[in-house]
């Protein structure tokens, strides 16, 4: 995590912590289904869907809900399931309900109309992972960054494959451009791919989909002869896609980036069909935003030391490239299971890598 921009936080959260727990009418309790406490002391919380990432359910969920009930928050978290309709009418019922603060994931731009309901209710209102206009903060990892990583991992699956950046056929899957960081993970990758020599050979429509990234991919390859030698995958849902068309077509070598660090993803590192994945340690971009939480509702301010071309205060947290070697960072952080990781032809890859 970016240290720095949050020392101040930091500092704060603690006391204003014990005070929120002191003055909770719930004594802080909650559940994921709302509380009884007051409005003031009410953490409404809302995630985009399951299907663009596991993280949102088996993560984000988790450590957003511990976070907050420990400082003392009534804790009221819902997921939208995809649904910009379901996503509004989860938030009018949360602050017809009562809020002391939203922490929203976006889902094509929903946000924003939520964000505006609650500015004029008071309300302060954090971006958490995906950025919108109206928020107070955004509280994400460094997207741009994640997006050299990307780039990085593909110039290293190059490298491996003894291809020249510059001559190489290189497809650009990228995300779903409604997802504001879809723009930063491929201007963060274009940077350095681009500052090697590569140029898109093909650059399908993005989007964050599994079966449509293959379809997306599958189209590219014919239109490119069936040849290829590397892929910038936004992330490993949209990396599996890739992979499948790699697999029925006997590609092998191919450099292929991810970001999530899902076990699917894991597992294609090990096997070799994927270069690398950005692990983003989700606790602490949850962290971060608890502890934005909890500055805003004690009337402190946050400090960033990024923001938004908007001039949003931009909290970064700091992601990380992993590869076979670092795989087994993932699952000793917690972040992944080796039992669910190691099944099957994976196991002995995981032997190898010491993993258990």
């Amino acid at each position: 995590m970016n240290r720095r921009s949050l020392s101040a936080v930091v500092a704060l959260s603690g006391a204003a912590a014990v005070l929120l727990a002191g003055c909770s009418g719930s004594g802080g309790g909650g559940s994921s289904e709302g509380g009884g406490g007051e409005a003031a002391d009410r953490a409404c919380v809302i995630l985009p869907d399951a299907v663009s990432s596991p993280r949102w359910e088996n993560f984000d969920r988790k450590y957003l809900q511990e976070g907050l009930e420990e400082a003392g928050f009534d804790v009221d978290i819902q997921n939208a399931q995809g649904d910009t309709n379901k996503y509004s009418t989860i938030a009018d019922q949360q602050l017809t309900q009562g809020c002391g603060v939203m922490l929203l994931a976006d889902f094509q731009g929903a946000a924003e109309a939520v964000a505006a309901k609650a500015t004029a209710e008071g309300i302060p209102v954090i971006a958490y992972d995906r950025p919108f206009e109206g928020a107070d903060y955004y509280v994400s990892f460094d997207n741009v960054e994640v997006g050299r990583l990307e780039g990085q991992a593909v110039l290293d699956g190059l490298e491996a494959a003894g291809k020249d950046p510059a001559s190489a056929v290189v497809v650009y899957m990228g995300g779903d451009p409604s997802d504001g960081n879809a723009a930063m993970f491929k201007e963060g990758a274009v940077e350095v791919m681009e500052g090697a020599g590569i140029t898109a050979a093909a650059e399908p429509p993005g989007i964050w989909d599994q079966a449509k990234s293959q379809t997306n991919f599958e189209q590219a390859l014919t239109s490119l002869g069936g040849q290829v030698d590397g892929v910038w995958a936004a992330n490993d849902t949209n990396a599996a896609g890739v992979i499948k068309v790699l697999q029925n077509n006997n590609l092998t070598g191919v450099a292929v980036s991810g970001q999530d660090a899902n076990v699917a993803g894991l597992q294609n590192i090990l096997l070799g069909w994927q270069t690398a994945t950005v692990y983003k340690p989700v606790k602490e971009e949850a962290d971060a935003a608890v502890e934005v939480a909890v500055a805003l509702l004690n009337g402190e301010t946050p400090e960033a030391d990024q923001e938004l071309e908007d001039g949003t205060p931009y909290i970064a947290v700091t992601p990380q490239l992993v590869g076979p070697e670092e795989v087994i960072t993932v699952i000793e952080a917690g972040d992944a299971d080796a039992a669910e990781v190691c099944t099957g032809d994976v196991a002995a890859k995981c032997a190898e890598y010491g993993i258990q």
